[in-house]
């Protein structure tokens, strides 16, 4: 499992499965919105939520491709934290006034 893994990531191909992932990721809002009133996003929301997953997502790969393998937990908790930073600030502005 580990080494299909290590495989993946060192070819470009993963880069079409994160935008596979990222186009998943993006029906959930969109199927929501078909339900409810309380999830509203227009085409602005969705452009820039899936360039903000397709852009961790790619980073992380950059970054696995030159650390040891050890140090890829590390590095994928930094850039989740990165990610989950901008998704608040786009949401709610915590430090800044991005999300009003």
């Amino acid at each position: 499992m580990i080494a299909a893994a290590n495989n993946l990531l060192m070819h470009n191909r993963v880069f079409a499965w994160l935008a596979a992932a990222t186009g998943a990721l993006l029906l959930i809002p969109l199927v929501a919105m078909q339900f409810t009133a309380e999830v509203d996003w227009d085409a602005t929301d969705f452009i820039v939520m899936g360039g903000l997953i397709f852009t961790a997502g790619s980073v992380f790969v950059l970054i696995a491709r030159q650390v040891k393998e050890k140090h890829r937990l590390p590095a994928a908790l930094l850039v989740a934290a990165a990610f989950l930073y901008v998704w608040a600030e786009l949401a709610v502005g915590i430090f800044t006034d991005w999300g009003s």
